[in-house]
């Protein structure tokens, strides 16, 4: 019987996922539309295309399990991509500014994909379904890995925002940076 309640959870978890990246299928273009970074254009276009891709893997999810992907609109991807519209259509944001604030709210939505994909890959794992365990496992590695990216994108976006520091060097200011950086000198000698 309890099983059957984590099933139950486990359905209504993938119902929110499924919500939250189709909801985020319509918000990516306008991001990347926004952005002015090059780099962070690209990094919105290319996330779109993994999340058409989380989609169908959710919908693979469903119909193994002979249920239905459609439910109640998830509120908090909702509320996530408010913000984000608000930040597009803030006027005081201009260029790098802007996409620093863009980046931030993407990055919020990453950190709600992750938890609600590392949740539900628990779930999976106790249910023993294991083709979505997989499925569910790959999404949540991609989502980790645009985290990163962004996190990446950042550190240049940032300093440019922040304005009279584009002759700092990044490894410089860095912490990531420079410790790559040490290592790599550490390497060559």
């Amino acid at each position: 019987m309890k099983e059957n309640r984590l099933r139950e959870l486990y359905v209504e978890q993938l119902r929110d996922l499924y919500s939250a990246e189709t909801q985020l299928v319509k918000a990516l273009p306008k991001m990347a539309e926004a952005a002015t970074s090059e780099e962070l254009r690209t990094g919105f276009e290319q996330h779109l295309s993994q999340t058409h891709e989380h989609v169908r893997r959710l919908e693979t999810i469903f119909e193994n399990l002979s249920e239905k992907p459609t439910g109640e609109k998830c509120k908090g991807m909702e509320g996530l991509i408010k913000e984000g519209s608000e930040v597009i259509e803030n006027e005081e944001f201009d260029g790098e500014l802007k996409d620093a604030a863009l980046i931030a709210a993407a990055q919020r939505v990453e950190h709600y994909e992750i938890a609600g994909y590392g949740t539900v890959r628990t779930f999976a794992n106790l249910l023993e379904d294991g083709e979505a365990l997989e499925l569910l496992e790959q999404t949540l590695d991609e989502e980790k890995d645009t985290d990163h990216k962004l996190t990446e994108i950042a550190e240049g976006v940032n300093l440019e925002a922040q304005g009279g520091q584009e002759d700092v060097d990044a490894e410089e200011t860095s912490p990531a940076r420079r410790n790559k950086a040490t290592t790599q000198k550490k390497t060559a000698a």
